[in-house]
């Protein structure tokens, strides 16, 4: 039970001694490397998902470089996606060779305005990559509607969206590839780490090679009780393998995935409940044929409004011991993106407006009530002051 005095700090994950009695495991066999619990966790992610294929790897940022060089992305070529995201969805596609073309969000959902991606597309693009903010999936039917018409691939940017659902459809079934994040912050963790899923078997094959140096498939299991198998190389790859360490805490993770999400949607509904006559902007109702992964609660702070500018809302929450996050600072205003492509503010108005104002608040099925309880005691004597 927390204490007054305790920081609650922003995204922290509920461990239990079952995953540290995992972890313990791997380190007295003494395989804490890529070995069979990585290959178990794929499985429970798959099998949860329902996709063919699931690649582990040290995180959602390596799965979506692979998954755009393993569907053959490369120079000369164009990827359409969100400026609001983390820097590492644009990051990858140039990684790749490629280049970042932003559509901007839908003001209320915070996704990519499937309305504006058809006149984004030029005889360069190749490939869609949505991203499902804070966990709502994106409007994926008109997104994959629009692919099959242009002939574009489909990478989703899932690392808030493990659990989503999308008309019947869990996130991870239904794009060429999905990426899913199991950072620290994130509904399931690992730690570091990531996977890719797709129903695609030449691109999941690709992805493993890639992912361990462009090492030939036997070559992964050259330090097994099968024998010493000589390696050969046949692209040259990446180090970004998972290990049997952070596997272990994902095996024990995916068992709770249900229960962590359960205490989210309890807690999801007492902020909104807290919060809803308070004059700032909550997070917009999610349609009864989708299911939200409750990752990110935000609040729109706009200083017209609540009476106080965003970062020293944040400030002061921080003074009450409470952190908080941004999500995200639009990826077109950032130095390099502003230098190198000619970015200037107002190019994509509804995301400015969210990133200039929105702030993310504890949400993770660690927090207990009397966490909850201080962090709107907190949020409302802040708004209320002003």
């Amino acid at each position: 039970m927390s204490s007054q005095n305790d920081y609650i700090v922003f995204g922290s994950p509920s461990i239990g001694q079952e995953e540290i009695d995992e972890v313990v495991d791997s380190m007295r066999t003494g395989w804490i490397g890529t070995g069979p619990k990585v290959t178990r966790f794929e499985e429970s992610v798959r099998a949860y998902v329902g996709a063919q294929y699931g690649v582990a790897l040290n995180s959602c940022t390596a799965g979506m470089h692979l998954s755009l060089l393993a569907f053959g992305i490369g120079p000369g070529d164009e990827v359409i996606t969100t400026p609001l995201s983390f820097c590492a969805t644009a990051n990858v596609i140039i990684h790749a060779g490629a280049t970042p073309i932003f559509v901007d969000v839908d003001g209320a959902t915070m996704n990519i305005d499937h309305a504006l991606i058809e006149r984004a597309i030029t005889p360069k693009t190749k490939a869609i990559m949505p991203v499902h903010f804070a966990g709502r999936p994106c409007d994926m039917d008109t997104i994959m509607a629009l692919a099959k018409k242009h002939h574009l691939l489909v990478i989703e940017d899932a690392a808030h969206a493990i659990g989503a659902e999308y008309r019947g459809k869990k996130i991870g079934s239904i794009g060429d590839a999905t990426c899913f994040s199991f950072y620290v912050t994130k509904n399931i963790v690992t730690g570091e780490g990531g996977m890719v899923m797709t129903n695609n078997e030449e691109a999941a094959k690709k992805i493993k090679v890639y992912g361990l140096h462009g090492l030939s498939a036997d070559a992964w299991k050259r330090y097994s009780d099968e024998g010493y198998k000589h390696y050969d190389v046949v692209f040259p790859g990446f180090k970004y393998n998972m290990m049997d360490l952070q596997a272990a805490i994902g095996i024990q993770q995916m068992k709770k995935i249900d229960q962590f999400y359960a205490r989210r949607k309890e807690i999801w509904e007492t902020y909104k409940k807290a919060f809803k006559d308070l004059p700032v902007g909550l997070p917009d109702e999610t349609p009864t044929d989708q299911k939200h992964a409750l990752h990110l609660f935000t609040l729109l702070i706009d200083e017209k409004t609540a009476g106080i500018q965003r970062d020293a809302f944040m400030q002061a929450l921080h003074q009450r011991g409470i952190g908080s996050g941004v999500h995200f600072m639009p990826i077109h205003l950032l130095e390099y993106y502003r230098k190198r492509y000619g970015y200037a503010r107002g190019a994509y108005p509804n995301t400015e407006y969210i990133g200039d104002r929105t702030v993310s608040i504890p949400l993770s099925a660690k927090l207990t009530d009397t966490d909850v309880d201080r962090i709107i005691y907190a949020i409302r004597e802040i708004i209320l002051s002003q």
